[in-house]
């Protein structure tokens, strides 16, 4: 798949964002001429330096490889390496997060399959939130900083896809047909981008204010697309333009309080 892409834009750089499922030798090797894998990689991946140059009259087959590397877990305790202080823009969810990186490259060979040179990129956390983890790249001149911001960009793709599956409806469909299935996926994203755009306008985000429900165990400072959802049926609920009825002479007055919270509780669970 990841060819076929590349002939239909061969003049586009193709850049390949996968978890670690994607960190396979022989994935790595037939694809690293048409695009840029980052995946994830173990610790205790079989790192190698680059073979050594071969000398003239040098008698067998040539080395693939060269001397053993250590593991990566032995490079995250290494006292002595020189981490390289980082702030990503978005960190799932956070900005300006401080990170500590480590990068080399390395050959990645195991027997029964091709060697593949990459770059790792080791991250660590100073403030002790996650574990260390590893990254790797197939371009060996990208830098650390560019591999984490690529790698992260997954992070925003997985929640608008989950956050579409559970509010709108993604793949539960009851349709049947290919066709059918074709047609309601891209709307129900569409509406995904149209209750998104309209909760960032400043006129709606105002009034009435977006208001971050939260739970004890669950905490957020900013909104989530279940709080977008809820401001935009608020907005159409309450707005005069779209009435369903004609207005009668006789009404009850509810007190506002009630009546807000009433609308509350239905824009969620609508």
């Amino acid at each position: 798949m990841i060819r076929q892409i590349h002939r239909w834009a061969p003049q586009r750089r193709l850049v390949v964002v996968g978890d670690r499922s994607y960190a396979a030798l022989e994935l790595l090797d037939a694809v690293r001429p048409v695009a840029t894998v980052v995946a994830r990689l173990r610790l205790d991946a079989r790192l190698f330096a680059p073979p050594p140059v071969r000398r003239p009259g040098h008698t067998g087959r040539p080395r693939v490889v060269g001397e053993r590397l250590p593991n990566l877990s032995i490079q995250a305790t290494d006292e002595e390496a020189a981490w390289m202080p980082l702030t990503m823009d978005h960190w799932y969810g956070e900005r300006d997060r401080p990170i500590e990186a480590l990068s080399q490259t390395a050959v990645w060979y195991s027997t029964g399959f091709p060697p593949v040179p990459i770059r790792w990129v080791l991250i660590r956390d100073p403030l002790g939130k996650f574990r260390t983890q590893a990254l790797l790249c197939t371009d060996l001149d990208v830098e650390p900083q560019q591999i984490i911001s690529w790698f992260i960009l997954r992070w925003q793709f997985e929640v608008t896809f989950h956050e579409a599956h559970t509010h709108l409806g993604v793949e539960t469909q009851r349709q049947w047909s290919p066709r059918a299935i074709l047609r309601t996926t891209p709307a129900l994203m569409g509406l995904y981008s149209v209750v998104t755009l309209p909760a960032h306008e400043p006129t709606m985000s105002a009034h009435p204010p977006l208001a971050l429900r939260q739970t004890a165990w669950y905490t957020k400072t900013t909104p989530t697309f279940a709080d977008a959802l809820a401001l935009v049926r608020r907005r159409l609920w309450t707005h005069l333009r779209f009435p369903t009825s004609p207005c009668a002479a006789d009404r009850v007055k509810v007190p506002g309080v009630l009546l807000d919270h009433l609308t509350d509780l239905l824009s969620y669970a609508a």
